[in-house]
């Protein structure tokens, strides 16, 4: 009986994707603090997942066949999409250089995510070893 990704990691495969995008963006946030006129970014967690879950439907779609030139092949999507980046809103004021990065609040992100990073791969590890028990018993 094969067994996919998706049933064994669940969605948990597709937040570790989503966490590891953020911290980038977090991070680049925090290496233009100084930088004149950038605006701070950030990505929307849970509307990154709910656009990895329609792609995720749109993969388990029937295969189509394209009967016109003019017809779209879904097969020429990308594999891995970009996420929605937005911008994040100041809690504080302009302080005259048009730079939006706080630099407390992105540490404090960048914490946070971490921490839920770190969450999906102690669960994910014990996913894991699950399985390897379930196989080295089942030989």
């Amino acid at each position: 009986m094969a067994i996919s990704f998706d049933q064994v990691f669940g969605i948990h495969q597709h937040t570790m994707r989503i966490r590891n995008d953020r911290a980038e963006v977090i991070a680049g946030n925090l290496a233009n603090a100084d930088t004149p006129g950038f605006k701070a970014r950030d990505i929307d967690f849970n509307t990154a997942l709910i656009e990895q879950a329609h792609l995720k439907s749109v993969d388990n779609l029937p295969h189509m066949t394209k009967t016109s030139e003019r017809h779209f092949d879904i097969t020429d999507l990308e594999e891995e999409p970009q996420l929605t980046l937005k911008y994040r809103l100041p809690y504080q004021a302009d302080t005259g250089n048009g730079n939006t990065v706080e630099v407390n609040s992105e540490r404090m992100n960048y914490l946070s995510n971490n921490i839920e990073y770190q969450a999906t791969m102690r669960f994910l590890n014990g996913r894991i070893s699950k399985l390897m028990k379930a196989l080295q018993s089942g030989s």
